[in-house]
């Protein structure tokens, strides 16, 4: 009898795993390299396309999987942050969408049930990633033309759609819109979600998580803690919470004001501090260590983390001090 993520998140805090493009950027890959045998003719540049490694680099994506669990992740995401027609024209390859997502899913959920085998009181599950997309659906890019959109809730509608159904067909557990920078983008994939879980008659465990973008504590469209999560708690969720932008400890107000205000279950995964002048990220796996230790004392997370900068060792010693607290009691309100 196979433990859903439900009664598993009640049990212990869930580890997710942490930076996809952190562990890919070790494995320098040349255009060749992204491109691989199949897209060698192809007529625009492929290199920092990392969706398509699903493809073409498939063992390397596997490799990053097992070293998160490895490390103690409970929960990897696959890797299709850019897997919509929106994210992927960038590079000419919107055909391809449904593809990528399918066999991203499915090498996360192979690499899952070999962990699950052979460990099955610790099971392992499946996140389809949905990222935000590079448009924003409620402000303009125009400085000039305040009313002018990149693109429409309709547009964002399909393409997360056409993305779920495929990570879907590719095995994932649960679903992650993260890294939400504007909640009317989010409302689409919910949406989206929505529809093919009515059409499909099933039900998939959602995750959210935005992303507050500087001190002013708001997302880039504007919004609040709080006015970020009345948008987006319509919908029954798994957990809600905060992902890239801050470090773990700029984030904890945040999280707090979070942990405050929902019944929801609470995540985070925070980036390894911020990015030093070269964009690359210093702060070392003892120091975000600290750092989540103190979320845990005070009773803020049901899932932890990590987004960019962050590897496996990282994670390695946020699941070693989780494993010590009781997953977050949310707070009643009358």
């Amino acid at each position: 009898m196979s433990i859903t993520i439900q009664e598993a998140i009640k049990k212990n805090i869930l580890i997710l795993d942490g930076a996809m493009g952190t562990m890919l950027q070790r494995y320098n890959f040349s255009e060749e390299d992204f491109r691989g045998e199949r897209f060698k003719d192809f007529p625009h540049p492929l290199k920092g396309n990392n969706d398509l490694l699903s493809l073409t680099q498939p063992q390397a994506i596997r490799d990053v999987h097992a070293a998160y669990y490895e490390a103690g992740a409970d929960i990897v995401e696959t890797n299709t942050f850019s897997g919509t027609t929106i994210g992927m024209a960038d590079y000419f390859m919107e055909d391809l969408v449904y593809e990528l997502n399918y066999e991203s899913a499915k090498i996360a959920r192979q690499v899952a049930d070999e962990f699950t085998a052979k460990n099955p009181e610790k099971p392992r599950f499946v996140a389809g990633s949905i990222g935000p997309t590079n448009r924003t659906a409620s402000m303009s890019p125009d400085v000039n033309d305040p009313g002018y959109r990149a693109v429409t809730f309709d547009d964002l509608r399909i393409a997360y759609k056409q993305q779920v159904e495929a990570l879907m067909d590719g095995g994932c557990d649960l679903l992650l819109v993260e890294t939400i920078f504007d909640t009317l983008n989010a409302k689409a994939a919910l949406f989206a979600i929505e529809e093919v879980k009515d059409e499909r008659n099933i039900d998939i465990p959602i995750m959210v998580s935005g992303t507050i973008t500087d001190a002013s504590g708001r997302t880039l469209s504007g919004q609040t803690v709080e006015a970020f999560l009345i948008s987006v708690s319509h919908i029954p969720l798994l957990s809600v919470g905060f992902n890239c932008a801050l470090g773990a400890d700029l984030l904890k107000p945040y999280l707090k004001t979070l942990a405050q205000h929902t019944q929801f279950n609470v995540s985070a995964h925070p980036n390894a501090g911020l990015p030093n002048a070269f964009g690359q990220y210093d702060e070392t796996p003892e120091q975000t260590q600290e750092f989540i230790k103190e979320y845990l004392e005070d009773n803020l997370i049901n899932i932890i983390g990590g987004c960019c900068g962050t590897t496996p060792d990282h994670i390695r010693l946020m699941a070693e001090v989780a494993k010590d607290y009781k997953p977050r009691v949310a707070p009643t309100f009358e």
